[in-house]
């Protein structure tokens, strides 16, 4: 369907009321009087004009029906995928009005138009003026602003007073940006799209000659991790079934690319792998060495500066990590120190990611954790230390894949910087046993990283993800 011919469905379906709202939404990106806007097409003429709205550029058009919650529509315009999902042009202050709107019935309007007798026109104070437009006349007497809610508060105190929750969360997320973009000690995140996130899914191993079994479960780490890093505001590219050559390729390409309007970049490898590498399904090795290098300051000089964040799902090794006993400060149930937070983990059917029959790199291979001090801004968090296997459970997926985009889900909008994040996980992950061997898995993060990367709280809901491990 050409974009017009949305435009036009979108007219179509959308009624007055509909009409007044994504104008008001636009208030702020037009810088005009919008008093007069009779239509949606008229509205987005008006946007068209600006370079704000095209067949190019439809994530405004998508993030205002969105707000305006007509998801069916998004769906029949397919427009679910081009919706911003961070650094949206309309203004939070704008959303934060609207959804407050939302919430003030008939009785509560009259009750705040009462209260504002003395501050507004009679003209605005009739029945038939909606509160969007109350809002308007209030902005107009300078008694509201993104900077000025406190009269609006009081009311809503009054009137709605579990409504004070939007505007109080209003206050938070204000405070946290303007943290997030001055504080000296945090990666700078506030471009409009986080970054690329290149998905290496390594599955079918049939051209390995026999020497890797196919990784079943890897399809379930590969949603979730879309799913997540979508949410985080990443630009998502999943890489299927690579040979060697084309990892190295993909990542040349990664490497090409203009990242300066862009706040970092992810790569995430899942595969077979032994000691400092990861195979393709060609039964090719690639050092991780030199996929990082790729992404250095010297190769890529449009992230310098930025985090270049690695995340690999592959065996270092053949040895299996066994579980140890513990001192611990209190008594222990024999039965149940396998279990978390009260309930014992399921029994998993667990695969390793190393190939079928064993070997190892050569021997005077450089690893890459080694060549990091003259790399600044990299982070490399793998599902295992070297010379040990990591475990993926066909029907859930990874353990340290799963763990890593559940803490993300769990610990980004609480705040969470992504090394304590890692942490997590790596607590996650030590908890976790398969109980037909005793195996026990742990994860190792490394890094050259200068600050701490905390990713902005995305404004939609988190995605939802496979039953945890």
């Amino acid at each position: 369907m050409e974009f017009q011919e949305k435009l036009l469905k979108v007219d179509q379906a959308l009624g007055r009321d509909d009409t007044k709202a994504l104008a008001f939404l636009c208030k702020d990106i037009l810088k005009c009087d919008i008093s007069s806007t009779e239509s949606p097409t008229d509205l987005f003429q008006r946007l068209e004009e600006k370079d704000v709205l095209s067949e190019d550029q439809p994530c405004l058009l998508a993030d205002l029906l969105h707000v305006i919650k007509h998801f069916q529509l998004l769906s029949e315009l397919d427009l679910n995928s081009t919706m911003s999902t961070t650094g949206s042009l309309i203004s939070p202050y704008r959303k934060l009005l609207y959804q407050l709107s939302e919430g003030i019935g008939k009785k509560e309007l009259e009750k705040i138009k009462f209260l504002l007798n003395n501050d507004l026109q009679r003209s605005a104070l009739e029945p038939n003026v909606s509160t969007l437009e109350v809002f308007l006349e209030m902005e107009r007497k300078d008694l509201l602003s993104s900077s000025h809610l406190d009269l609006l508060e009081q009311i809503l105190e009054d009137v709605c007073p579990m409504l004070r929750n939007h505007i109080q969360q209003f206050h938070m997320v204000l405070t946290k940006t303007h943290k997030d973009q001055t504080d000296p000690t945090r990666y700078p995140m506030k471009a409009q799209q986080r970054g690329f996130c290149l998905i290496i899914n390594n599955f079918d191993f049939s051209r390995s000659h026999g020497s890797q079994s196919n990784r079943i479960g890897t399809h379930i780490d590969t949603e979730s991790l879309r799913h997540v890093f979508t949410w985080l505001g990443f630009k998502v590219e999943v890489l299927q079934d690579a040979t060697r050559d084309q990892m190295l390729s993909s990542m040349r390409e990664l490497a090409s690319r203009d990242h300066s309007g862009m706040d970092c970049v992810a790569c995430v490898v899942l595969s077979h792998g032994l000691k400092g590498g990861v195979y393709g399904v060609d039964g090719g090795m690639v050092q991780l060495e030199e996929l990082t290098d790729l992404l250095n300051g010297v190769r890529c000089t449009s992230l310098r500066g930025k985090p270049k964040l690695f995340f690999i799902q592959a065996c270092q090794g053949n040895q299996r990590e066994q579980a140890v006993p513990v001192q611990v400060d209190g008594p222990v149930d024999p039965e149940v120190h396998d279990q978390t937070d009260g309930t014992s983990r399921p029994r998993v059917h667990a695969q390793t990611d190393e190939p079928s029959s064993h070997g190892d790199l050569r021997s005077n291979v450089v690893f890459a954790n080694e060549s990091l001090p003259s790399m600044a801004d990299f982070l490399i968090s793998k599902s295992t230390p070297p010379s040990y296997v990591s475990l993926r459970d066909k029907k859930k997926g990874s353990w340290f894949i799963q763990s890593l985009c559940k803490k993300l889900v769990l610990l980004v909008p609480r705040d969470k910087d992504l090394l304590s994040i890692l942490t997590e996980v790596n607590n996650d992950v030590s908890e976790m046993s398969d109980p037909t061997s005793s195996m026990r898995q742990m994860p190792q993060p490394s890094h050259t990283l200068r600050m701490s990367v905390f990713f902005p709280v995305p404004e939609e809901p988190p995605p939802s993800l496979p039953t945890s491990l």
